[in-house]
């Protein structure tokens, strides 16, 4: 499954989210961040979210994804060294965005950007005792270098991410964030499941993909 497919899912749990759950733009982006790195969090381990043949489309999308997560994580890093200005609601956005961007990049540069955001993640989560941060750090870190479709696509990983997103909503006090997360990472091996190749759902217990056809 294309991972511009799988984005397109995750917007759309997102919006949903937004219509459900009582609405301010501060939740909106919270939904739809969270909905988007979820429907494609599983494909850190793959090349690129979208096509390998680089058209100037794939590129512009690409430079934009960057651009708004650097921007936004630039903003954080005020919040961070302000005292009582930390926000989990816009780390959360900032780093989805930042972490879509680079997912939509490619290679082992790629992949070891991916990890120094990880490392981030990890010791700033692990200093303020934040544990989904840590959570979500140590993911980041690990799946990279994994083998496509491999651990990242199961069921075990999507218990994890869930904890990941039930932690971020006991912190932020926003409604939905678990049922987001869970529903944005659930599509994504949902999907693949319809593939030819199949998703691995109960590796290493069971070794053979299951397919919907």
């Amino acid at each position: 499954m294309k991972g511009t497919t799988h984005l397109a899912i995750g917007c759309a749990i997102g919006a949903v989210a937004c219509a459900y759950y009582p609405f301010s733009l501060n939740n909106a982006a919270l939904y739809m961040s969270v909905a988007g790195l979820s429907a494609l969090s599983a494909d850190l381990d793959g090349p690129s979210i979208l096509s390998r043949k680089i058209s100037k489309l794939s590129k512009w999308l690409r430079n934009a994804m960057l651009g708004a997560g650097l921007l936004l994580i630039a903003g954080l890093a005020y919040q961070l060294v302000v005292p009582g200005r930390f926000d989990p609601a816009y780390a959360a956005c900032a780093v989805s965005a930042l972490l879509l961007g680079l997912v939509a990049r490619q290679g082992a540069i790629r992949n070891a950007l991916v990890n120094l955001v990880g490392g981030v993640l990890l010791y700033y989560g692990a200093s303020k005792g934040y544990t989904w941060l840590v959570g979500l750090g140590a993911f980041v870190v690990w799946v990279p270098w994994l083998k496509h479709r491999g651990m990242t696509h199961t069921l075990w990983a999507l218990i994890s991410w869930g904890a990941i997103g039930w932690g971020l909503e006991q912190q932020s006090g926003i409604d939905g964030v678990t049922a987001v997360a869970v529903a944005g990472y659930a599509s994504h091996l949902l999907a693949d499941t319809m593939t030819p190749s199949g998703v691995k759902w109960l590796y290493p217990l069971y070794k053979k993909s299951i397919k919907l056809h």
